[in-house]
């Protein structure tokens, strides 16, 4: 009878492991949305202008925080606002996931 409760549990750990599969940021995604960034943090990430920070390399969870933030308006810069505030939360997981490919 033991081995009756355990069948479940692997069933819902697996189900679980596809759901967050399914849910992974997509590095293409985030490149083609990038588009739109390169005048500032480039498609290198690599600033292109002195205000902008270096992308390259950065942590994906700081990355959607801080687009989150900006299109929350918890954060303020008048420039990111404005380019965050359309970005659905499945841009912003594949812009992370792409400028934290970039190292």
């Amino acid at each position: 009878m033991k081995g009756f409760f355990g069948v479940p549990l692997v069933v819902a750990f697996v189900v679980a492991g596809f759901a967050c599969a399914a849910n992974a940021a997509d590095v293409a995604k985030g490149r083609a949305k990038a588009v739109q960034c390169q005048a500032c943090h480039g498609m290198d990430g690599i600033a292109k202008i002195p205000e902008a920070p270096n992308l390259a390399g950065q942590n994906e969870d700081y990355l959607i925080k801080a687009l989150k933030d900006f299109k929350s308006g918890a954060r303020q810069n008048d420039m990111m606002s404005l380019v965050a505030k359309p970005l659905s939360d499945d841009d912003i997981a594949n812009l992370a996931a792409f400028y934290h490919s970039l190292r």
